[in-house]
């Protein structure tokens, strides 16, 4: 492993919903992530800063590729809800969670972990656990 270059993050994420449209209104709209490709009915794609956030419709993904295609992506796919952390200073929580709120999202958790990071958590409309988390929540401590 010596020779092998370390990981240097996240690429993207995955996660499964069931109706791309709501994604869209969620991710898209309510919290302005930039679309960078959607393919109906399999899959919508958003950045999130240097991440790339994959939303599959499930069953769509299981599909194994056909013999022709350029793009051989091997069958995949989950059940169940997954869940997605968000970098956000902790300035800006506060506001998150008003917008969150104005948009008749019920605000599952608000709280303070041990080491004095805040997270609020919620749901998306498939389900998916999602956290809006100051970055002091992973930081390394000496």
């Amino acid at each position: 492993m010596s020779d092998t270059p370390a990981i240097s993050g996240v690429l993207e994420a995955a996660l499964y919903v069931d109706d791309l449209d709501a994604a869209a209104g969620f991710y898209g709209d309510l919290l302005g992530l930039e679309e960078v490709v959607r393919h109906d009915p399999r899959h919508i794609f958003y950045r999130a800063g240097e991440t790339i956030v994959l939303l599959f419709v499930a069953h769509e993904t299981r599909i194994p590729p056909s013999s022709d295609t350029a793009l051989p992506v091997p069958p995949h796919g989950a059940t169940g809800p997954g869940h997605l952390c968000f970098n956000v200073p902790r300035t800006a929580l506060d506001d998150w969670r008003a917008r969150i709120e104005a948009a008749g999202i019920e605000i599952e958790a608000d709280f303070e972990w041990p080491n004095g990071a805040r997270s609020v958590y919620l749901r998306d409309p498939a389900g998916n656990s999602i956290e809006f988390a100051e970055p002091k929540l992973w930081e390394r401590r000496a």
